[in-house]
């Protein structure tokens, strides 16, 4: 231990007998003694009596003396004091222990409730007139005191001390205490006087609403009701006021329904709900609703749910102020409201109020100007406009201000950027609603000049027709335009003048470039074919496949020879032309025409290298024969199908040999591999033959027909045998 090292422990192992926590708590408590009991003490005579008294004063004098501030000593010792009937002796030390801590309130309790049970009342008031005088605020004194104050039947006494309580402005149980008691004794008019000295120390609307409550169980309503309009005229009309006054027009108006009294209800309910902010009167709205659910009619009930809906639309855009599905929705109920009030046959006030309330919603929307220079943000904003003017033309009739906002409107768009075509079109629309068509084509005129484009043209040129002003409606913006041309051509057709059609035709399709040519096309030929002009039709056909030579144009050709067309205009007999009812004579179709135009077509895609388009050209062309031609001719053109055959060849590029699938045609076989194209006839020849012989055999050449038939997932059967085709130059087959 000299050189500071802790000692070793010499014996690790374990001991004997092992104990554990269990056993330890178990046996601490099993061998814990009973509760520590002071012993009895027999007194015998007024000697041991007096010796025992002066031993315990001495033990209780000895403690305060330590512990001069602990009040627990002190309660000790006066409550044995007392419990010996030395009241004088316990008074004496109550009174050492409150010069000690004089704001104890558990000492003047125990104080007062030591001279309630020796039944010294006077001595207990006495102390209670201190202890508030030193402590006003404690209740729990005040409640003492007026109880002593009652129980000895002393009601002015008590009434006295709630006076001199109540001159220190205490909380709200302390007024309801003070007015309990003054009912209990049906002193009602004093309680009553209580609530309006009440009110003016605390004037919030729960204490209006006890009030009114009161005097409404006293059967006083006239006095109720004044006291609810005090309460309104108190709070006024200051903003916060009116909204803590809920409550009291709430209370006021379920009082009145209380009294069936639902005129009166539903004006308060009307008239707060006018002052109150409606983002600030959902529990008011609420209430109201209720009310007009159980007493109102269906007009009522329906106003109430208008503003209900007004509070969630404010709350909505309170949060995206840009939220213009809102809006509409906001604007499309107000007036909804309108028309409902003339429906109902409302006066001019309230018409011109919902009026108000409509035009303030819509400049309310309006002031929510998009952000950035992007058109998709103001799509939706635009329309705001467009509805704010024809409210104001078609509800209020107030034509200068709609006229005003569509001009506020043009002025808001940024047209360098973008515009709007609809809106400029709807304003001249406007303006020839007012009958002032000089305005009205001003303004178009205005918006081509600003922010040309083909919306704009298209509706100026719709409205000259619309007016007939055919001379008026003419096309330069832009002559590569095919359905502005299709158009002008359709005005001359209305017009009756052929010939200029023609020519607007003819004007058109000589434009290069073109946008859909293809359009303008077929519109020219449709109009030719209505007209029954089929040699000017297959004119522009053949006008049409020196351009283009698409095998859509020679389909469409060759169903125009077959299939009929009416009969020209100028060949009609005069009781047809009349006869407005009467059918239209149709000039049949010329199929052989239409077989010699599919031909020309299928030679000459051939030629091109196109072999889908043979195909769809076949198609049409199959489905032709079968309608106007006969079965020989149905086989002619199915012996022409192709077949699809796997072909292998040589990758260019990567020098491997990869397989795909290709078109076959019986004539390109034909002309490229005579010899194999003979074998191949004589192969299928032999083949039928031995398949009429023996029905189900065959050798190697029905295994390869089988081959040749699985190879053509179109499902086309070959007529002849130049169709099966085994092998073509330009690689290997299967």
């Amino acid at each position: 231990m000299q050189d500071g090292r802790a000692p070793r422990i010499k014996n690790r192992a374990p001991a004997a007998i092992q104990i554990t926590a269990e056993q330890l708590l178990r046996e601490a408590q099993e061998r814990q003694e009973s509760a520590f009991r002071a012993p009895k003490q027999r007194v015998e005579d007024f000697e041991e009596l007096h010796e025992y008294r002066g031993r315990k004063r001495k033990e209780f004098e000895e403690r305060i003396r330590r512990t001069r501030g602990s009040i627990k000593e002190w309660l000790q010792y006066a409550s044995w004091e007392a419990s010996q009937n030395e009241f004088a002796r316990s008074r004496s030390v109550y009174e050492r222990a409150l010069d000690v801590d004089p704001r104890s309130i558990q000492l003047w309790l125990s104080y007062t409730e030591m001279e309630l049970k020796s039944r010294n009342t006077q001595h207990a008031r006495n102390l209670f007139d201190r202890a508030v005088t030193l402590l006003p605020r404690v209740d729990q004194l005040w409640y003492k005191y007026v109880y002593l104050e009652e129980l000895l039947q002393n009601v002015p006494g008590a009434r006295q001390v709630f006076e001199r309580w109540m001159q220190w402005e205490p909380d709200d149980k302390a007024w309801q205490a003070y007015i309990k008691m003054e009912e209990r004794y049906q002193e009602l008019d004093r309680a009553s006087a209580i609530y309006e000295r009440w009110i003016a120390v605390r004037p919030e609307p729960r204490v209006w609403v006890k009030w009114a409550k009161y005097e409404e169980e006293r059967a006083r309503l006239d006095k109720a009701r004044e006291v609810f309009q005090t309460a309104l005229e108190f709070f006024g009309d200051d903003e916060e006021q009116v909204e803590k006054a809920q409550a009291v027009f709430s209370a006021f108006a379920k009082m009145e329904t209380r009294q069936k009294e639902y005129d009166r209800a539903r004006v308060i309910y009307k008239f707060a709900l006018e002052r109150i902010p409606r983002s600030k009167s959902a529990s008011l709205y609420a209430a109201y609703t209720k009310f007009e659910k159980q007493h109102g009619t269906r007009t009522t009930l329906e106003s109430t749910v208008i503003g209900k809906r007004r509070i969630q639309y404010e709350e909505e855009l309170a949060h995206d102020g840009r939220n213009y599905d809102v809006w509409f929705d906001y604007a499309r109920l107000e007036e909804g409201a309108l028309r409902d009030l003339r429906d109902d046959g409302a006066t001019s006030d309230e018409k011109q109020a919902a009026i108000t309330r409509v035009r303030e919603v819509y400049e309310r929307a309006v002031a929510q100007v998009p952000p950035g220079g992007e058109k998709r943000h103001w799509r939706r904003y635009i329309f705001l406009w467009l509805d704010y003017s024809l409210f104001e033309e078609l509800e209020t009739k107030d034509y200068d201000r709609a006229r005003q906002i569509y001009q506020t409107a043009i002025k808001l768009v940024p047209h360098k950027q973008f515009t709007f075509a609809k809106l400029w079109i709807m304003f001249a629309r406007f303006e020839i609603r007012r009958l002032d068509l000089p305005a009205a084509r001003k303004i178009l005129g205005a918006s081509i000049g600003m922010c040309p484009k083909e919306a704009l043209f298209k509706g100026y040129i719709q409205l000259e027709i619309d007016l007939r002003e055919f001379d008026r409606a003419h096309l330069q913006f832009d002559p590569a335009n095919s359905a502005a041309w299709i158009k002008y051509a359709e005005l001359e057709t209305q017009l009756q003048d052929f010939p200029r059609t023609r020519a607007i035709y003819e004007l058109a399709v000589s434009q290069s470039p073109l946008s859909m040519p293809e359009v303008l096309w077929k519109s020219y030929i449709d109009f030719e074919t209505e007209e029954g002009e089929r040699e000017a039709a297959r004119t522009l056909y053949e006008r049409l496949i020196a351009l283009s030579g698409h095998v859509k144009v020679w389909i469409a050709y060759g169903l125009f020879e077959a299939e009929p067309i009416p009969i020209p205009r100028d060949q009609r007999e005069e009781e047809d032309e009349e006869d407005e009812d009467a059918e239209v004579k149709m000039v049949p179709g010329d199929a052989e025409l239409a077989r010699q135009v599919f031909e020309r077509g299928y030679k000459d895609l051939k030629s091109k290298g196109l072999k889908s388009e043979r195909v769809a050209l076949l198609d049409v062309w199959k489905e032709m024969e079968r309608t106007h031609g006969t079965p020989e001719d149905v086989a002619k053109v199915e012996r022409m199908m192709p077949i699809v055959s796997k072909r292998r060849h040589v990758d260019q590029e990567t020098g491997q040999t990869v397989e795909d699938w290709d078109l076959v045609f019986a004539d390109d076989e034909r002309e490229a591999n005579p010899t194999s194209f003979k074998f191949l006839q004589m192969a299928h020849a032999w083949k039928a033959a031995q398949a009429s012989k023996q029905p189900g055999g065959g050798g190697i050449l029905d295994g390869f027909a089988a081959a040749a038939a699985t190879s053509q997932p179109t499902g086309r059967a070959t007529g002849d045998a130049g169709s099966d085709v085994a092998s073509s130059p330009g690689g290997d087959e299967e």
